[in-house]
């Protein structure tokens, strides 16, 4: 019999999916309009959507986001993922690992990404919170390439057996100077602002997913689960992406930016990069593709979304990353206001 943290992973899925069916996304990016040029002077075939960071390089910009991993049905989960990022030659993020440390019939559900895309790059899965050991051992049991570290404080409040400690600073330190490979702090939906952006910054960090309102809403997941309190009042807590993405330009620091949160379409990801981020994680959409239109249906999808992201870099006359920062755009008026608000 699994254990009931294992049992907890499979609600997760199951309700996220639910959700998803019922709910959508929530379209945050459409308060972004790209400006259209009509004369890019610029081929498709002269375009590379290659992104390179201080500490690696990746053809494809945006990535399998974390899902899942724990139990038996997730680790199926992770194995099809697998699959398709070795297929597709994209990243992949495993979800939360931290079942794995105390829970030794865990760790096949997470080892068989690494079995599975052996030449992949991998991106494993922490809990703000644990040691510096932990987030190595985590990092060990898949070969990892990368690591996210999880902050989630609206998730933990609503969660029936969440956390109520929230000291992480430290630990996030202790984690970034003594691991052997990159360290991403990144928020599960709940979005960043300035104020959490510049504090990570002081304590070393240099990469983190602003992880935005829109996507797979964990308060509402949560909220579900807890047959004792309702928390149904937050369950628009926090910044959307978009939001985020203004907050990050507005902290003002060299930290290297990553989004997810509501990512539906390669528009969206393009979005995502004219406002600043270097690589865009995508989770629940691909989790819906891989539910309903099987393994084959998300090979096809990524790889027609890798095909039109060099179509709309064309589209708005960018041959490569770096000439997104040129791309013009006008904001909703509720945008506008928050950023005008914000400065």
């Amino acid at each position: 019999m699994e254990s009931a943290h294992a049992h907890r992973k499979d609600e997760h899925l199951t309700i996220a999916e639910v959700q998803m069916r019922k709910n959508g996304l929530v379209e945050n990016f459409n308060d972004i309009r790209l400006i259209h040029n009509g004369l890019p002077e610029l081929a498709v075939n002269e375009v590379s959507i290659a992104t390179t960071l201080p500490d690696f390089k990746l053809d494809t910009p945006f990535y399998i986001e974390a899902m899942t991993g724990g139990s038996e049905k997730t680790g199926k989960i992770n194995q099809q993922l697998a699959q398709v990022a070795k297929e597709t030659g994209i990243a992949m993020a495993v979800g939360s690992e931290s079942i794995a440390l105390k829970d030794p019939a865990a760790r096949a559900s997470f080892e068989v990404v690494r079995q599975e895309n052996p030449d992949g790059f991998i991106l494993a899965n922490i809990g703000a919170g644990h040691p510096a050991q932990h987030a190595q051992q985590v990092i060990d049991l898949i070969g990892a390439n990368a690591l996210e570290v999880h902050i989630n404080t609206a998730q933990e409040i609503v969660m029936p057996e969440g956390d109520r400690n929230f000291h992480w600073l430290e630990s996030i330190a202790d984690i970034v100077a003594n691991v052997n490979v990159p360290v991403i702090v990144k928020e599960v939906g709940f979005g960043m602002s300035q104020t959490t952006l510049q504090m990570l910054n002081e304590i070393g960090v240099k990469y983190v997913n602003v992880g935005g309102r829109g996507g797979t809403n964990f308060a509402a997941i949560e909220n579900q689960r807890n047959h004792n309190e309702d928390y149904s009042y937050l369950l628009d807590w926090g910044q959307t992406t978009t939001e985020s993405l203004l907050e990050a330009r507005l902290a003002d620091t060299p930290l290297n930016i990553l989004a997810t949160g509501g990512i539906q379409n390669p528009l969206d990801i393009l979005k995502a990069q004219v406002l600043g981020a270097k690589m865009v994680g995508v989770a629940g959409h691909f989790l819906h593709t891989l539910l309903n239109d099987k393994q084959d249906g998300l090979l096809n999808e990524i790889i027609i979304w890798q095909k039109q992201l060099h179509e709309l870099y064309a589209l708005v006359g960018a041959a490569n990353e770096n000439e997104l920062a040129d791309v013009d755009y006008v904001m909703s008026a509720e945008l506008e206001s928050f950023a005008r608000q914000r400065m």
